[in-house]
């Protein structure tokens, strides 16, 4: 049982040296730990995120030395976090795609449902990519397939909080993705693991100068095998989903 509500931000980045500084000044005004997990960075971007944490008291940082994915770098921050008795991450991706005015709803949303994950629900403008658009369509049909529930309306939004005791008993317990497809998986698993989800409709953009490093076609391969091995999962949990879905 959580008694203390207690939040940290988690950002991983990866070579986002140039949106990252105004996330992190944006954050500022709220005064939480803020970790920093630097995925095996280049030297210029790894400077940067030493200079943040410099800078400012509330930031720290760990390094990966080599890349590993996104799905690795939350992992490792979500480790951290709980060895410092963080009662909640909120996961804010680094490249400047997310509304920082949204984080306010997030935090009492969390503390008012602290054993739900809170997650965003996109409001997308013109300019997300098409060929994006329609890969998430069948990536949030596997979701509902996978957990027989429209909780989750959007499984592939970086923007959520997370419980950490329930994330590292998952983590220490299943061998999770380390990149792109980390983000359904964790949200299908921690949803069979009884957890509820309540999503907030968020403004995410994709800026034209914007450094991606979703890999159009491996990613969306890896997300692919990740849902068919949650399928299985699935049937093995299927009187549990079922009973849960019509109690």
């Amino acid at each position: 049982m959580i008694t203390a509500f207690n939040p940290c931000l988690l950002i991983p980045v990866y070579n986002h040296e140039k949106p990252l500084q105004n996330t992190v000044a944006q954050l500022a005004n709220y005064r939480l730990p803020c970790i920093l997990v630097d995925d095996g960075s280049d030297e210029s971007c790894a400077a940067i995120i030493r200079e943040l944490a410099s800078q400012y008291a509330w930031v720290q940082t760990i390094r990966l030395e080599v890349n590993r994915g996104k799905g690795a770098a939350v992992k490792a921050g979500l480790l951290l976090a709980n060895e410092q008795g963080i009662s909640h991450a909120v996961q804010i991706d680094a490249d400047g795609q997310h509304d920082l005015n949204d984080l306010e709803s997030f935090l009492v949303t969390s503390r008012n449902h602290p054993q739900v994950v809170i997650t965003g629900q996109p409001l997308f403008d013109s300019s997300i990519p098409k060929i994006r658009l329609y890969a998430r369509y069948l990536n949030h049909f596997w979701v509902y397939i996978n957990t027989l529930s429209f909780q989750i309306p959007d499984a592939m939004c970086g923007y959520r909080v997370y419980p950490v005791k329930a994330c590292v008993q998952l983590i220490k317990s299943t061998p999770l993705e380390n990149r792109m497809a980390f983000d359904a998986e964790i949200l299908v698993r921690l949803y069979w693991q009884g957890l509820d989800v309540i999503s907030i409709p968020t403004r995410v953009i994709y800026p034209q100068d914007g450094l991606s490093h979703f890999r159009l076609w491996e990613d969306n391969l890896r997300i692919s095998l990740s849902h068919a091995r949650l399928f299985l999962g699935m049937l093995l949990r299927l009187p549990y989903l079922l009973f849960r879905h019509f109690r």
